[in-house]
């Protein structure tokens, strides 16, 4: 059976945005329907996202590095957000295994967002139901879009190539190559829901880092403890028409 998934590639993903940013124009305009955003650039804003990158930092200094963990709905391939489901609402679809909402069911009773251990489900406040990734289902299959356009808009406007689509019961597909040969992981397996997306992980970069390297030899606005004005130099304010 097929099963359609996401791999990431968390050590070239630079935490751009360009993946939450596309997702968002094209489920907007798509059959998703509108993905709210409320008081978005006021006090307490809140939005329907499909896709979110998380940003933290790992390491101490001056080892420190910014680490990039994109993550969305995992379609797993044993989805707990299904059976709870009263209306049946929740579905996974037996000819590729992607998991969709039907949003004419839907009720809004979450719970799905309960069972989902990911936190992948996010309530749209404004319909009232219960929204996810739908891997771009909508794009993946239409059929007037070039072949290699018939993919998620995550993995299309990627820049680093971060993000692979393909079918992982596939053993020759790009998906299934890259987590068969970089050490592929799904994403907390011991909750038995076996995600169908999977991350390729971090690798640790050795540095060898020289002292003058953590201080700042030549500062421009104070040497050796004297200041411009010290030393004759004009303020900007003095060369600078404003």
């Amino acid at each position: 059976m097929t099963q359609l998934a996401l791999v990431i590639d968390l050590n070239v993903c630079v935490g751009c945005h360009a993946c939450v940013t596309s997702c968002k124009q094209w489920n907007t305009s798509g059959s998703a329907g509108s993905m709210t955003d409320q008081r978005p650039y006021d006090k307490d804003p809140t939005g329907t996202f499909f896709n979110r990158v998380q940003s933290f930092e790992v390491g101490e200094f001056p080892s420190a590095e910014m680490m990039h963990f994109p993550k969305s709905c995992l379609h797993c391939e044993d989805a707990p957000c299904v059976p709870v489901c009263p209306t049946g609402a929740s579905y996974k679809r037996e000819e590729d295994g992607i998991v969709l909402v039907d949003y004419d069911k839907c009720i809004g009773c979450k719970y799905c967002s309960w069972a989902c251990p990911y936190g992948a489900r996010e309530f749209d406040e404004v319909e009232k139901v219960m929204k996810k990734c739908t891997l771009c289902v909508d794009r993946v299959y239409n059929m007037n879009l070039p072949e290699s356009e018939r993919k998620p808009a995550c993995v299309i406007s990627c820049p680093t190539s971060a993000r692979i689509f393909g079918d992982v019961h596939d053993p020759d597909s790009d998906a299934s190559v890259a987590i068969r040969e970089s050490g592929g992981y799904a994403l907390m397996p011991e909750w038995g829901t076996q995600p169908a997306n999977h991350y390729l992980p971090r690798r640790k970069n050795k540095r060898h880092i020289h002292e003058d390297e953590l201080v700042r030899v030549d500062n421009p606005l104070k040497k050796e403890g004297e200041s411009q004005t010290d030393q004759g130099g004009p303020f900007l304010e003095d060369v600078t028409s404003w």
